[in-house]
């Protein structure tokens, strides 16, 4: 009842395809890529220019994106707080039933 039995290994069904024959394949060589022609480096500035403007916008934008997410969080707090509370008065409530009965 405990040992295991190994299944046997179900026999093909029906007529099994022959083995085909792969025949390998020959190489050709082909005539080497010419090399790329040499790239002159275009000579830039800074990556990213900061003006005052820019720089005000990032702030204001960082500052929306704290304050939405901020917003967020304590609206789920909020909810998980209501929650707790409506299921304590439920608790309260079936509790001073049960008790009068």
């Amino acid at each position: 009842m405990f040992r295991p039995k190994v299944p046997t290994m179900p026999q093909p069904t029906g007529l099994a395809a022959p083995p085909t024959v792969v025949e390998p394949t020959t190489i050709t060589l082909s005539t080497p890529a010419p090399p790329p022609a040499p790239v002159t480096p275009v000579p830039t500035g800074p990556a990213v220019r900061l003006t005052p403007g820019t720089a005000l916008a990032l702030v204001g934008g960082g500052t929306a994106v704290v304050l939405v997410v901020g917003a967020v969080l304590v609206s789920m707090l909020l909810a998980v707080a209501l929650t707790a509370t409506s299921v304590a008065v439920c608790a309260v409530v079936i509790r001073s039933v049960l008790i009068r009965r």
